[in-house]
């Protein structure tokens, strides 16, 4: 069995049988902002949704069309609109989405996913969506990934989409995504969205345990403000057109998919935080030593959270009072003597509060447009990573304009 892959640029469209299109139909000026994804072949699909109790018309029909269904052939995605907190009338018109979008394909409407990002509150212009779909499908090809990517693009200031191919007892295998976000990111589904299609032949079930798994460690581990919304969700399709063997729980070729399927999804969550709005540095934490590791992770999650230390970075401050002030209201058990912070790689702090070099030499830990920053707590064997940015007054700006 063979395990080399080999990294694409091709998203969505890199497994076998996927197509996709994305065009400008009018819901924002001049950007694109229809987006479809397309399988003439059924797939089985995963979704993972946003955990807010108020979930837009999209993530509802989403939810039933997944747990109703076993085939499945498009994701159609519009930005500019959220068609979140709009009532009956949302979910009439995420519906007649979904119905316009299965006629135009010669397929059934719970065969399509839908999905929406954008403003919430406001109804939905279906009929730009409607006839937007009537033209969409002419533009659908297996080169055009990335009008899709932009099209599904809010306050995204670069594409977000990466694949990889790898092989299986010589068989090659491709999983592909597209993803787009930039604020309000905050674990357990952020204000995000990821498209993932793959060739695999995979179960159904064990396709969905592997999104959930892959998801908690990689788009519910990533911060930008500690906001979450109304519509997030990471869906998969698996079309099985690579003739690989099924793939089944607790297998070889399941371990080989989960690892590459983590690949992808934690490149395009990096990327997300890499575009936090206004941000000028990626942050890694990573704490060590906690009593175990869901311990490790609430502390990490903590240090990404806080505004303090995220502002301290962006000022390039190696305020290390702020870091463990973080950990010290988080809720673990952590002995703060035992503490120490070391930033790229340089020891900053020391157990027992020893301070290892003036402000002004730890403060150069912090110039490089990318931190690590990693936590020990020599406490227990818990270990943990999350991914943030920096806070800057560019943030206020974005989001203080954002409806303009």
């Amino acid at each position: 069995m063979q395990n080399k892959s080999v990294k694409l640029n091709s998203g969505v469209t890199a497994p076998k049988g996927f197509l996709a299109a994305g065009i400008h139909i009018g819901l924002k000026k001049r950007k694109k902002d229809l987006a479809l994804i397309y399988s003439g072949t059924p797939a089985t699909a995963a979704g993972v949704f946003t955990l807010n109790k108020v979930k837009a018309a999209p993530v509802i029909l989403c939810k039933e069309h997944l747990s109703k269904g076993k085939n499945f052939h498009a994701i159609i995605v519009n930005s500019g609109n959220a068609n979140a907190c709009t009532g009956e009338q949302g979910l009439k018109n995420a519906f007649a989405t979904a119905n316009q979008t299965a006629k135009v394909l010669n397929i059934k409407p719970e065969q399509v996913f839908v999905s929406s990002t954008g403003v919430i509150g406001e109804q939905l212009p279906v009929e730009k969506i409607l006839n937007g779909i009537n033209n969409i499908k002419e533009n659908l090809s297996s080169e055009d990934n990335q009008s899709a990517a932009e099209a599904i693009m809010t306050t995204d200031t670069f594409i977000k989409s990466t694949s990889v191919k790898y092989f299986d007892d010589g068989v090659e295998i491709t999983i592909g995504g597209i993803a787009k976000g930039s604020g309000m990111i905050h674990p357990n589904m952020a204000t995000m969205l990821a498209f993932i299609t793959t060739d695999a032949k995979i179960e159904q079930p064990t396709f969905q345990n592997a999104m959930k798994s892959v998801v908690d460690k990689t788009f519910n581990r990533i911060v930008v403000d500690g906001d979450t919304s109304t519509n997030d969700m990471v869906l998969g399709l698996a079309n099985g057109l690579s003739q690989g063997k099924l793939i089944t729980d607790n297998s070889e070729s399941f371990n080989l998919f989960y690892n590459h399927l983590l690949e992808v999804l934690k490149e395009l969550s990096v990327d997300i935080v890499k575009d936090g709005e206004g941000a000028t540095k990626l942050i890694e934490i990573n704490v060590e030593g906690a009593l175990n590791n869901e311990e490790a992770y609430q502390a990490a999650k903590t240090i990404a959270l806080s505004p303090l230390v995220k502002t301290a970075i962006h000022g390039e401050d190696a305020n290390w009072g702020r870091i463990i002030a973080a950990v010290g209201y988080s809720g673990i058990e952590f002995n703060p003597e035992k503490f120490e912070i070391i930033i790229n790689g340089v020891q900053i702090l020391k157990e027992n509060f020893s301070v290892c070099l003036p402000a002004e030499k730890a403060n150069e830990t912090l110039k490089p447009d990318e931190i690590n920053l990693l936590i020990k707590l020599n406490n227990g064997y818990g270990n943990a990573t999350c991914w943030t940015c920096d806070f800057s007054e560019k943030y206020v700006e974005i989001n203080g304009s954002y409806r303009s």
